[in-house]
């Protein structure tokens, strides 16, 4: 099997924009809607929330099936059917003049975005097998360049008018949408396409299938408890530096901004050469390693300075993703890599549910008066703790499976 490139770039490029667009309303979404319910700021925040949850809802009921149709049609329809139906989601928002269209609109987002799985069953199709825990470095590059310019273009152009950026959005995601009608070839052979099974496609069902790869179930379960410390750690991060440290918005957003700088550099480059090199188990253990170190040290530093420390050390652990991913595909038949990533994406989705509920309540707590102790850092102890039985997991599975780590024949 030949890596190919182009397709590669464009995946990034899809991944890139999704994200891209999720951190483009950021900055105004909160705004606009509270806009919408006359300036009310607390019914304001309770709609943001919902609509948050709607999105990862969708994330998780639809991840699964669009990663079955893609097992079954191909990945090239499912993705540019997702990247069409986001541009118009875009458009929708950007002329949407009640809060109701903003529920339609979040749920179509939800589904639209659930395409990752395609995408990522995509890198696993045009990838060699020694080659796919480096080339899925490219999710987590996509993510952090998204996640560093999206909020600050958001901003920009939501200090213009509150609903330039969905039009900006949309303009980009038509323009992907349209390279990618003409220029992304199919990557999923027709022999290797098997029929859509609502069984399989159904989140419940497709979580349940997980259990007929012994090494994927421990994997994913694995990434299930990463995302969770990850997720607690989102929801609290500008809660928690702005009650320890005095943060400002500014200071908050230079610390976010170098979050997803590390994350581009760490999946994007060093990705690429420490898993070749060490191999995938070695870069998981290291890189969950270096995950509970970041998480029990950002809820242990005392001044905010240490915090940019731990990040810079901590971010290596960025490793841990692909790695994961390079094992879970390669003990997958290429016929059900779209549904196993779309299981995957599920679960991730659940985390997105329950993660920030997690770390917003502790955080809430500790910091109350009738807390036993003054610990506003134990949303990350606890994603610490997380991470260290997240690393146990992979080791028993691997321990049990040890053909699962071994490189794969090159063909």
């Amino acid at each position: 099997m030949r890596e190919r490139k182009p397709a590669l770039i464009f995946i990034f490029f899809t991944l890139f924009l999704d994200i891209l667009g999720i951190g483009l309303i950021i900055p105004i979404l909160p705004k606009l809607v509270e806009k919408l319910q006359g300036g009310d700021v607390a019914a304001a925040a309770h709609t943001v929330g919902i609509l948050s949850a709607l999105y990862a809802a969708m994330q998780f009921v639809f991840a699964p099936i669009l990663g079955s149709l893609s097992d079954r049609y191909g990945r090239r329809p499912v993705i540019l059917g997702s990247l069409f139906g986001s541009g118009l989601d875009y458009i929708l928002l950007a002329f949407a003049p009640t809060l109701s269209l903003f529920y339609v609109g979040r749920i179509v987002a939800g589904i639209t975005g659930a395409n990752i799985t395609a995408a990522s069953a995509y890198i696993a199709d045009v990838s060699p097998p020694e080659k796919r825990a480096a080339n899925f470095g490219i999710i987590g590059a996509a993510f952090g360049l998204g996640f560093i310019a999206g909020p600050a273009l958001g901003g920009f152009l939501g200090s213009k008018d509150l609903r330039l950026p969905f039009l900006v959005a949309a303009g980009l995601t038509m323009a992907n949408w349209l390279y990618g009608y003409f220029v992304l070839p199919e990557s999923l052979a027709k022999e290797n396409r098997r029929n859509f099974s609502w069984r399989r496609a159904n989140p419940i069902g497709s979580l349940a299938a997980l259990r007929r790869y012994p090494v994927v179930a421990g994997l994913a379960g694995t990434s299930f408890l990463l995302n969770l410390s990850q997720f607690s750690l989102h929801a609290t991060w500008v809660l928690y530096t702005g009650h320890r440290y005095g943060w400002n918005p500014g200071q908050v957003g230079w610390s976010l901004a170098t979050v997803g700088i590390m994350a581009a550099v760490v999946q994007g480059g060093l990705t690429r050469r420490i898993i070749p090199a060490i191999g995938e188990k070695k870069a998981l253990t290291i890189g969950l390693m270096l995950g509970a170190f970041s998480m029990f040290g950002y809820g242990l530093a005392t001044e905010g300075w240490m915090i940019y420390v731990i990040l810079l050390v901590g971010s290596t652990g960025g490793i841990a993703g692909p790695a994961s991913q390079g094992l879970i595909s390669r003990n997958v038949a290429d016929n059900e890599q779209g549904a196993v990533q779309g299981a995957l994406t599920s679960l991730s989705s659940i985390a997105g549910i329950f993660g920030p509920l997690i770390g917003t309540s502790l955080f809430g707590y500790f910091i109350s008066p009738g807390a036993p102790v003054q610990l506003p850092g134990a949303p990350f102890l606890v994603g610490g703790v997380l991470t260290l039985v997240a690393l146990f997991l992979a080791l028993r599975t691997l321990a049990r499976h040890p053909s699962a780590a071994k490189p794969a024949n090159v063909v």
